[in-house]
């Protein structure tokens, strides 16, 4: 009998897995990659790359695995979720917001030509 482990996972587990989703997908992206690229260097459906990157609890571990290294091979779940690679740094970097003031009077003064 198939069980449906979305349904019996308890929430915090659920809520993992779900972390462990949208790290692989920041990690895609920062690895500018498509969905459908990512899900063929590791040899499953793009439905299945969906479902990975969204947490489905379903999903074998391995699926899991395969993902990530063809993302990005070498890299180990513990440094995916410690986000130590260098493009996962680097998007972090391009997403933070910098403070913009205004100008002065002064320096509309200076700027007007």
């Amino acid at each position: 009998m198939k069980v449906d482990q979305n349904k019996v996972l308890p929430t915090a587990l659920l809520k993992e897995m779900e972390h462990i989703g949208s790290r692989l997908a920041r990690l895609r992206i920062a690895r500018h990659m498509t969905q459908a690229e990512a899900a063929v260097r590791s040899g499953i459906s793009r439905t299945t790359a969906h479902r990975l990157e969204k947490g489905d609890a379903g999903l074998a571990f391995g699926q899991v695995l395969r993902y990530l290294d063809a993302l990005a091979p070498g890299t180990t779940l513990l440094e995916l979720l410690k986000e130590d690679d260098p493009a996962l740094v680097a998007l972090a970097v391009s997403e933070q917001r910098t403070r913009v003031r205004g100008l002065t009077k002064k320096e509309r003064e200076n700027l007007d030509f």
